[in-house]
Order: C-alpha cells, then sequence, then structure tokens
C-alpha cells in the first residue's frame, strides 16, 4: 500500500479488536518514531497494551472501545510544536494504515495514566493517538468542495489539485477543516489556519499539510513560510 492509497482508505476507528499488535510492526513504528524524534525535536512515544487510558465513560462524543495501543504524541508547548505534532502524527498514523493497523487522533477523551510515558523539562501531552486492529473500519467524513479551500489565480495546476484532493481528506478536529492554501507566484504554497471555536487548529494545519505534500509531490512546490 502507498501513502496516497493509505490517505483514500484510512478513516478514524473507535471500536478496536482484541488482537496485539505484532512485534515486526511495532519496531517499524518505533523505527519511524525515532527518526521524526530526533528530526523534529518532539518526544513521540508509543505504548502498547495498556487498557487504561481510554477505558473512561464519562465522554459523550467519540466513545472508544477496545483501545490498548497508542501513541503519546508529547513535545514543546506553542504553535510551532503543534504544527509538528500534526505533521509528523500524520506521518505515523499513515505508516500505521499502510501496516494494516487502524488509528484515530484524540484531543481531550482519554487519561493519562502514570508510569506508561516520560515528559522532558518544559513538555506537554499535546493529545494521543488510538492504534490496533479496528473492529470496523470507519467511515468517511463529509467531503466539502475543495475551491472552500482555497485562493488561486486561475485554475490552479494538477500537482496543487492532487495535493488538496489529499488534503480534503485528511482527519481534523471534530472534522472542522479550519484551513486554507494559497497558491502563489513560482510554486509557491502557504497554508493557514482559519477561526475556530474547537481549537486545534495548528495541529491539524499539521495534519493537512503532510497530506497535502504527499499528494502534490514535495517536488513540485515550496512552502512559503
Amino acid at each position: 500500500m502507498t501513502l496516497q492509497d493509505a490517505i483514500k482508505t484510512r478513516h478514524s476507528v473507535r471500536k478496536y479488536a482484541d488482537k496485539p499488535i505484532e512485534k515486526a510492526k511495532a519496531d517499524a513504528l518505533r523505527a519511524e518514531i525515532e527518526k521524526i524524534n530526533a528530526e523534529s525535536g518532539l518526544h513521540i512515544q508509543l505504548v502498547l497494551e495498556e487498557p487504561k487510558c481510554f477505558s473512561s465513560g464519562i465522554w459523550k462524543y467519540g466513545q472508544f472501545s477496545g483501545v490498548k495501543n497508542y501513541f503519546v504524541m508529547a513535545g514543546p508547548k506553542g504553535k510551532e510544536a503543534e504544527e509538528k505534532i500534526g505533521y509528523y502524527g500524520e506521518r505515523l498514523v499513515l505508516l500505521a494504515q499502510t501496516l494494516g493497523l487502524g488509528s484515530c487522533w484524540v484531543g481531550l477523551t482519554y487519561k493519562k495514566i502514570p508510569g506508561t510515558f516520560t515528559l522532558r523539562e518544559g513538555d506537554i501531552v499535546h493529545c494521543m493517538i488510538a492504534l490496533g486492529y479496528g473492529a470496523t473500519p470507519g467511515v468517511q467524513h463529509p467531503l466539502k468542495p475543495a475551491e472552500q479551500f482555497y485562493v488561486s489565480e486561475g485554475i490552479p495546476p494538477k500537482w496543487f489539485q492532487d495535493g488538496m484532493e489529499a488534503a480534503l481528506l485528511a482527519p481534523t478536529a471534530v472534522n472542522q477543516q479550519k484551513f486554507k492554501f494559497i497558491l502563489r507566484e513560482g510554486n509557491k504554497v502557504e497554508a493557514r489556519t482559519t477561526f475556530s471555536m474547537a481549537g486545534y487548529t495548528h495541529v491539524d494545519l499539521g495534519i493537512v499539510k503532510y497530506h497535502f505534500e504527499v499528494g502534490a509531490g514535495k517536488e513540485n512546490f515550496e512552502w512559503v513560510v
């Protein structure tokens, strides 16, 4: 399965089967985490066979069942770190999808279990990502017209359209999709957040930027910083 395939087939999974993640797959995920942490300065960790984090029944939205594995998305505070959490977290999510594993980004409906992860000085847990074999495959969130999410002088090139198609398939907090892409001269692309009452817009922006890169091809454009 390619990353493009993973983008099209991956949906948020909240119910998981009682099946452990095989060692080879866990090792592949840990190897990618090691690369990501070195590259990004984040402190992402993988927790396996731990059932308490998602065991609370008090949450009304996004109830989970059978979750025993998850990524702890830890790193420094601030908007820059939040965008990295989204970008690199989605890199792990899509890798997991290519390995046959389901996943779901989780902003609030979890408990921090002492002893399951560590934090460096100044770090916080931004969110979690549930992981495992889905009891159900999840469902596609409703898609809106791509034109609502970008600005371009004239018809954009195919690589940009492909990037937008991938971006619109990205998971965002409560499916809010509060982002805008702007195509500049010289194949430069700017990505912005838009106003949200729900928050997590910078994490969402990192997620959709990674999707855009996969869809558009990094060789075809440059990000406007």
